[in-house]
């Protein structure tokens, strides 16, 4: 876990990524705050793919294999800004699973 500011916080989870085509990890923002903006490199447009919840998505070609691409997304919940942040071969719809659940 990592303080981000004085009411923030992301948790980073780095999985198991050496079997081929296993992501390599997952972190989770949470802030009364918007979470800080990341510069990527060839992202998508943020687009909504469920209700309130936005999807971004860039390719991280410096990244290890198993870290690329990255998706990001981002919501609020009962006042709570979230950002859940990907990086592997995650399925968009496994990802918002993960999402709707938090909170």
């Amino acid at each position: 876990m990592l303080a981000i500011g004085p009411e923030a916080v992301e948790v980073a989870w780095s999985l198991d990524d050496s079997r081929e085509g296993a992501p390599g990890r997952l972190a989770l923002f949470a802030g009364t705050g918007p979470p800080p903006a990341r510069e990527l490199t060839g992202a998508t447009e943020a687009r909504e793919v469920a209700p309130g919840i936005a999807h971004r998505a860039a390719p991280l070609a410096e990244a290890q294999p198993s870290l690329r691409p990255v998706q990001e997304l981002r919501w609020e919940r009962g006042g709570v800004h979230l950002r859940l942040t990907a990086q592997g071969p995650w399925d968009l719809a496994e990802l918002l699973r993960i999402a709707q659940g938090v909170g």
